[in-house]
């Protein structure tokens, strides 16, 4: 064994096994039940707290305070993704859709603190943006259940993958190269770009540094934006193991579909939800097509 695939597993055992996966579950949880607690004071305190703002609207109703436990665990669920990356691509796809419908869950949460119940509901437009963002949840919801019934059939429809051997080994090594180096990078993301997010909203109180028009978007703007870098990275490299045109078209779907949550980003209200719910959409309709493919190969 070569010193690079030594220190290749050993990184690997570090960022990716079981262990370090029910150890970071472990501080995520902790963090999460932390940060309600502590958001909880921040609002029944923020009139006290010199270095707070009282009209930030994440201090005005302790609903809100479910909105940062929320960010912890949307956190564990992208290293979920990073975990899951040199396992199973399918799989790997399918945490990037729960990502976006948690960030949806998230900002419904966030919401529900700041609605305007009044007969003018369909001419306000945070409570228009509420309306769509429970409506897509739902759609999500059982869109990820049909992708997770496709994804079912994975073990069968990898049975010629297996007998390649040597190259899919190597395709796998690729991935957890990949993987080894996003289990950081993501980590100092999140740590710079949720602590910006936490000063900007909680301290900034003369708003000279409101440059965040979307505290959704904090993290995930960035995170999307390399994913479709890794998505194109492990479309191309997919090359050299295969050639069949039914796995070339799975996998361009997918980062396509990536390329639309990320767009999703850019734009707000119906748009933003639209953009969202066809993503997932579309990768399920390009999974279902290939399986039916990978079924009509077999007979």
């Amino acid at each position: 064994m070569t010193t690079f695939q030594t220190r290749l597993d050993q990184l690997d055992k570090f960022f990716l096994s079981e262990r370090s996966k029910k150890t970071i579950e472990r501080i995520i949880l902790v963090l999460a039940i932390a940060s309600f607690v502590l958001h909880l004071v921040c609002i029944y305190f923020s009139e006290q707290i010199p270095f707070l703002n009282p009209d930030s609207p994440l201090l005005g109703n302790p609903i809100a305070a479910v909105y940062t436990p929320f960010s912890f665990i949307l956190v564990y669920e992208v290293y979920l993704l990073v975990y899951y990356l040199p396992r199973s691509i399918t799989t790997y796809i399918s945490k990037q859709y729960e990502i976006i419908s948690l960030i949806i869950i998230r900002r419904l949460f966030k919401d529900l603190a700041n609605l305007k119940l009044s007969t003018d509901w369909f001419t306000i437009k945070d409570d228009l943006q509420f309306t769509y963002d429970i409506l897509a949840s739902l759609m999500l919801f059982y869109l990820l259940y049909w992708f997770y019934r496709l994804n079912k059939n994975r073990k069968k429809l990898n049975t010629e993958d297996r007998t390649l051997g040597i190259a899919v080994d190597k395709f796998v090594r690729f991935k957890k190269i990949i993987a080894v180096i996003l289990v950081p990078l993501l980590f100092a993301l999140a740590v710079f770009t949720f602590g910006k997010w936490g000063y900007l909203e909680f301290a900034d109180n003369d708003g000279s540094l409101k440059e965040l028009k979307n505290i959704n978007n904090i993290f995930f703007d960035e995170f999307f934006t390399i994913l479709i870098i890794v998505d194109v990275l492990l479309l191309l490299v997919s090359f050299f193991y295969t050639d069949k045109y039914h796995k070339v078209i799975r996998n361009s779907g997918f980062v396509i579909s990536t390329i639309l949550i990320r767009l999703s980003f850019s734009v707000d209200g119906l748009v933003n939800t639209l953009l969202i719910v066809f993503a997932v959409i579309f990768g399920l309709a390009i999974l279902a097509i290939h399986n039916q493919f990978e079924r009509h190969l077999e007979s």
